[in-house]
């Protein structure tokens, strides 16, 4: 690390989650355009069949890398994170039925639009650590409202 780069914040203070459903271990890079997490499967992740994780869970694994890079976006500017909203994937493809147990996974969302409105969509991978064989893929779309409170009343009324 270079002495004028700040190190990377635990992931708990990125994301508006408490555990246990936090499921990215960490993150190993963020800028202004991408967020790269990292997790690595084993008998404590969520979800584990025993055997491993379902692949479907990568979608969340892509939410939770987006929802870390609007976190550290927010920290750049003292603010805390934020409740977004996942809105839909499109084009999910897994080349794996489940991420095995001891299987490392690096995470990727990287920016490709950003409305005012809260808007924005990610192009999202998650790749073998080991190998860097990309096992899945998809555009995430998401909502993060100004106030999700807010936002959450008025959808209720």
């Amino acid at each position: 690390m270079s002495p004028t780069m700040t190190p990377l914040p635990p992931i708990a203070e990125l994301l508006p989650h408490a555990a246990p459903m936090i499921l990215l271990d960490g993150v190993s890079h963020a800028d202004a355009e991408q967020l790269d997490a990292h997790v690595t499967i084993g008998a404590h992740s969520l979800f584990n069949s025993g055997s491993g994780v379902g692949a479907w869970v990568g979608i969340e694994y892509m939410a939770q890398a987006i929802a870390a890079w609007a976190g550290y976006q927010g920290r750049q500017q003292g603010q805390p994170a934020k409740v977004g909203f996942l809105l839909g994937a499109r084009r999910y493809q897994c080349s794996v039925p489940e991420f095995s147990n001891a299987m490392q996974l690096r995470v990727t969302a990287r920016l490709l639009l950003q409305a005012d409105n809260g808007l924005g969509s990610f192009d999202c991978a998650i790749i073998d650590a080991h190998t860097q064989q990309e096992l899945a893929q998809a555009t995430v779309s998401v909502f993060q409202p100004h106030d999700a409170k807010q936002y959450l009343e008025e959808s209720m009324a």
